[in-house]
């Protein structure tokens, strides 16, 4: 199959690049890295025609609530629309576990809002949800430090390997179109204050963790299961000792 990876330069899209390569499909990386902006539409309808699968794992250049919303929204209609004249038959979204529970983070409402673009656009899909990354646990943690503390919910968190993530969507899209949900989540469940003190310990890092109950998670406020998948998600195979174990040995 001709596959476009949306965000093809990027963590997950360089991983699904390579792995759906190696698997004999016609892989486009587009970015704007290779001349393709979503946001003005300029490579979009070269770069997609003839594919038979999309998959859209780009993310927003800022994260402040207006300009990310206008990226995912801008972007998607732009590809969807590219979709459709292409004649795609798959239309594959990366997004988060929690993103409809979460309508106090603008990053969750624009996932949330590119979702509803995908539904609606007639297009066969799929969407995956996927719990947060491992490589993205260090920016929790820094998003949420005051001076020397770290104020983190004591709530659940099931975290995974960016390799496992993009394992899971690559899957996805040689698959047939769900027009559903797939969640995907890691195999051990943490508490979201263990798991920063055990990321810093293990750097010797000197800030403390606070467990807040209060505290905010990127503006939104958390409950026990916010971060975690439903019964039924897929669950990737790689533990936090593994993927560590990994990261040091690549350093």
């Amino acid at each position: 199959m001709k596959i476009v990876v949306i965000g093809g330069s990027g963590l997950i899209g360089s991983k699904l690049v390579k792995s759906l390569g190696a698997q004999g499909h016609e892989v486009v990386p587009a970015s704007p890295k290779t001349g393709v902006n979503t946001l003005t539409g300029e490579g979009v309808a070269e770069a997609l025609a003839g594919a038979d699968v999309v998959v859209d794992v780009s993310n927003s250049p800022s994260f402040e609530d207006a300009a990310v919303l206008e990226f995912f929204e801008t972007s998607t209609r732009n590809l969807l629309a590219a979709a459709a004249d292409a004649g795609v038959g798959h239309y594959v979204v990366l997004s988060v576990v929690g993103s409809d529970r979460l309508p106090d983070s603008g990053y969750m409402r624009a996932k949330v809002a590119q979702e509803k673009l995908v539904v609606a656009s007639g297009i066969p899909y799929s969407l995956v949800h996927a719990t947060q990354f491992f490589e993205f646990v260090q920016g929790i943690i820094d998003a949420a430090t005051d001076g020397d503390t770290v104020h983190l919910a004591p709530v659940l968190i099931e975290p995974m390997a960016a390799d496992d993530v993009a394992a899971e969507v690559a899957e996805v899209a040689v698959g047939a179109p769900t027009n559903a949900l797939v969640e995907v989540a890691g195999p051990e469940q943490f508490r979201l204050d263990d798991l920063g003190r055990t990321i810093l310990a293990a750097q010797q890092d000197p800030r403390s963790v606070v467990a807040d109950p209060d505290a905010r998670y990127f503006g939104a406020t958390l409950s026990e299961r916010s971060l975690v998948p439903a019964d039924g998600a897929r669950i990737a195979g790689t533990r936090l000792d593994d993927w560590r174990t990994r990261a040091t040995r690549g350093k």
